[in-house]
């Protein structure tokens, strides 16, 4: 996870490449995702200063748009598909499930920062809906039932991370 100070010179540095003109707002906003993966409030308030813009006025377009995130990611963050196909093969049904199976709702973060869950219009994998993608990895055909399953990799990595972390921190 970054520090709130690694941020701040992360967004410094961003903010050396532009002019000071409002147009730059959304580049802006844009580039500090794609460097933090989310726009932390301090980092939408720099951003404000450099523009002389008032902090609201940037928080609003942050928020109108829904490409921004204002939660970090989690480490296995995971996308539910609720185009067409996938929302009538029992899209909604499987979302509930990851809620209930990973403890958060849709935008939020898991405490531990392991897992977030993302609702999305389509992925493109049609003939293979109801699809869930979690790190990049497609799971086709999904059920309610095979929403634990799917996750079990995921959470055996995240739990051998933590025990070889707590055996590092014994030593």
């Amino acid at each position: 996870m970054i520090t709130e100070e690694q941020a701040s010179e992360a967004v410094a540095e961003i903010l050396g490449h532009y002019e000071k003109e409002k147009k730059n707002l959304i580049p802006l906003l844009q580039e500090v995702q794609t460097r933090l993966g989310y726009l932390p409030r301090k980092a939408l308030q720099e951003i404000a200063d450099f523009l002389k813009m008032p902090d609201v006025e940037v928080w609003g377009v942050a928020t109108f748009y829904n490409q921004f995130r204002f939660v970090p990611l989690g480490k296995y963050h995971t996308v539910v598909c609720m185009g067409t196909a996938c929302h009538l093969a029992g899209g909604r049904l499987i979302l509930e499930a990851l809620e209930r199976e990973l403890n958060i709702k849709v935008g939020e973060t898991a405490e531990d920062g392991n897992f977030s869950l993302e609702r999305v219009a389509c992925i493109g994998c049609c003939m293979l809906a109801p699809v869930v993608v979690t790190k990049d990895r497609i799971h086709p055909k999904m059920t309610p039932f095979k929403v634990e399953e799917a996750l079990i990799p995921y959470k055996q990595e995240a739990e051998g991370e933590l025990e070889e972390g707590k055996s590092k921190s014994q030593n």
